[in-house]
């Protein structure tokens, strides 16, 4: 694995080596059972979780609260937060024996593993599974109900009746990027790679849709091609939400957005883009 050589010493090395054995082996072994035979590797899991406490998680731990961030790509406080609610919502994250009565890997095993993964990227079909914790708050699509508060929220705000949202695109750097991908992910504009973001932020700073460009995505229009934001609109799978304004029905509310976005009827461009840009100054914050 050519990415250890970059962390900081042999006691990192053993870390993530151990935790990238975790993750490809943790499903089956809490999925194994007692008729099926396979060679049993012993991996020491106790000492592994000891070692990550006395690390990171101790009163007195070895690397101290930037290090957990540069290397968890999160702070502590969140991580403990997002591994609280993994315990709470899903068997698979609490320790149990396996199938032999042998204790499985511990909760804070498991979610290091995955974050782990997470922050020095995999594809997101691998790591799905993991992201469903906060569904039914985040990054899901607005309910009637939900509609119905945007839309009174939005108006009594920012004046607009039948806004949803307000759209736009960051850039978000990829401090990590192999070397291979360097020039599709670089902007002429822009020094470093990034990936760019799509969002849509509620005035409450509710982020309901994200969407990463692929490779060689470099503004706003082009993401806004490949994003699924409209895709129940067109396929007639949208709510039936209208509104009224100086007297005429709209049956789908819109979104704000900048000058550079087509003029589709769901978009109305308005320099008033405040949250979601003071949503892209929080998330770049944490």
């Amino acid at each position: 694995m050519e990415f250890l050589k970059s962390f900081d010493s042999d006691d990192d090395v053993e870390f993530v080596e151990t935790f990238f054995n975790v993750v490809q082996h943790v499903h089956a072994e809490e999925s194994s059972n007692a008729t099926r035979t396979r060679a049993v590797v012993n991996r020491d899991r106790q000492t592994a979780h000891d070692l990550l406490v006395r690390d990171y998680f101790a009163d007195n731990c070895l690397y101290n609260d930037d290090s957990f961030e540069r290397r968890f790509r999160l702070n502590k406080a969140i991580f403990l937060r997002i591994s609280n609610a993994l315990e709470s919502h899903y068997d698979f994250f609490k320790q149990k024996p396996d199938a032999r009565g042998r204790m499985g890997f511990s909760s804070i095993q498991k979610c290091v593993a995955a974050l782990r993964y997470l922050g020095y990227s995999i594809t997101f079909d691998a790591s799905d599974e993991y992201l469903k914790v906060f569904h039914e708050e985040y990054l899901r699509k607005p309910t009637q109900r939900d509609i119905e508060r945007l839309y009174s929220a939005h108006e009594e705000r920012h004046g607009f009746p039948g806004m949803l949202g307000s759209l736009d695109c960051t850039h978000v750097a990829w401090e990590k990027c192999p070397t291979a991908w360097r020039g599709q992910f670089t902007r002429g504009d822009i020094s470093e790679p990034t990936i760019i973001l799509e969002a849509v932020a509620s005035q409450d700073l509710w982020i309901w849709h994200a969407f990463f460009g692929v490779a060689g995505s470099n503004n706003d229009l082009n993401v806004l091609g490949q994003s699924p934001l409209f895709n129940d609109i067109w396929t007639g799978k949208a709510p039936d939400m209208t509104f009224r304004v100086n007297g005429h029905a709209y049956k789908y509310g819109y979104y704000l957005g900048d000058g550079i976005y087509p003029d589709y009827s769901t978009l109305m461009k308005e320099s008033a883009r405040k949250d979601i840009e003071r949503a892209f100054g929080v998330l770049k914050q944490t």
